[in-house]
């Protein structure tokens, strides 16, 4: 008699059921992984904004570039292009003769919408110049 080579269906489907196990494992670490490096490039956003405003403020007497008249927002000159973060809106929320405050908030319809972190907040004099999440969590 011949002895047939070979996978039976029931050791093929124990093989998937372990794929399967191991991918519903390392998919969301996988993600997780993806949107914190997001986050560091928003914190980085953050810190170059930052860097710009004490600049600024190393030449002029204010940290608010537009005087009294406003400028609204994103009208820094030399704020990062929109394109360079595609999934955080960077925007100074404001900006006074001493203090300012940077927001990275996630764009809507990005991937980074659904981030549990919410929106990355500097401000200069409430936070010691030390970038925080909205949730606590993730500082």
């Amino acid at each position: 008699m011949h002895k047939a080579r070979g996978f039976t269906l029931i050791e093929l489907m124990v093989v998937v059921a372990i794929v399967a196990i191991i991918a519903s494992i390392a998919i969301p670490s996988y993600t997780e992984q993806v949107r914190k490096s997001r986050r560091s490039e928003a914190a980085r956003f953050v810190g170059e904004m930052q860097l710009e405003l004490e600049r600024w403020r190393a030449e002029n007497p204010s940290y608010d570039w537009c005087g009294t008249a406003g400028c609204g927002s994103g009208t820094y000159p030399t704020e990062p292009d929109a394109a360079a973060s595609p999934f955080y809106t960077i925007d100074i929320a404001s900006a006074t003769a001493s203090d300012y405050s940077i927001t990275a908030t996630p764009r809507a319809g990005s991937a980074q919408a659904g981030d549990r972190c919410g929106t990355l907040t500097l401000a200069r004099g409430t936070n010691q110049g030390k970038p925080t999440w909205g949730e606590a969590s993730c500082n």
